[in-house]
């Protein structure tokens, strides 16, 4: 039995990091969850985790770097819920995703290669593009859209070049569909430094301990689920200070 304010989420990068805590934080606030991620291992677990929730938890396994898996994806959780009412795009790679011999820190320019390249578009722009094209038509039916884009902070940080372009390329994207999809919300969130595998992944042998933990930040993402606010650029301590 859900609430009459449950809302059926599609969650990408759904079983770790930030991603898990925003999957247990929907979950709480009865929400229908479709789980995406690429990890197996990290989906049984979550899946075990919440076995009680399991009528509202629907993990799907996916490989959102080809334009077949993000749109099956979809299919599966729309077979699962029915109309998916909000997309949020979180899914995530670092430099071993790309390429397993790289380091983990991006390459300057006169290291990178079109495998890289289009690794971190694939990921961070087609992806997102693609599951919120098929995810539309169910978001107009209903009346409800919400869409968020997880972006960041590190657009013009040194020496992620291809991170940072395939970031501020899906802010320009996000930004143009909030001007087209006026029926709908749009927004884009920086949730700011965290204390993730990924972050640590990326800056080898720095102590990221001081970083907040990925829940803190994440009753700024059930806010704009719950509410309305205007498309656009958010930051996550922003919306927290509404918050509290």
């Amino acid at each position: 039995m859900t609430s009459a304010q449950s809302r059926v989420v599609f969650l990408t990068g759904a079983a770790g990091g930030i991603g898990l805590a925003m999957t247990e934080a929907l979950l709480a606030a009865d929400h229908r969850v479709a789980a995406v991620d690429r990890d197996a291992k990290a989906l049984d677990r979550l899946s075990a985790r919440h076995a009680k929730s399991k009528d509202r938890l629907h993990p799907i396994l996916a490989d959102l770097a080809n334009a077949a898996g993000c749109e099956q994806a979809v299919a599966a959780a729309r077979t699962r819920f029915g109309a998916i009412e909000a997309v949020v795009n979180n899914a995530g790679i670092g430099m071993s995703s790309v390429r397993p011999d790289a380091e983990a820190r991006a390459p300057g320019i006169e290291e990178l290669t079109p495998e890289i390249w289009d690794g971190f578009m694939a990921i961070f722009v087609r992806a997102p593009l693609i599951l919120v094209r098929a995810a539309l038509p169910d978001m107009k039916s209903r009346g409800f859209g919400r869409i968020i884009n997880n972006t960041t902070s590190y657009v013009t940080m040194l020496r992620v070049l291809p991170y940072g372009a395939a970031k501020a390329a899906l802010e320009q994207a996000s930004n143009v569909l909030a001007a087209e999809e006026t029926a709908i919300r749009v927004w884009w969130v920086d949730p700011g430094d965290l204390r993730t595998d990924m972050h640590q992944q990326a800056f080898p042998g720095q102590d990221i301990s001081d970083r907040p933990e990925p829940a803190s930040v994440v009753p700024a993402f059930t806010r704009l689920i719950a509410e309305r606010l205007p498309s656009g650029r958010y930051r996550a301590a922003h919306l927290l200070a509404a918050v509290r």
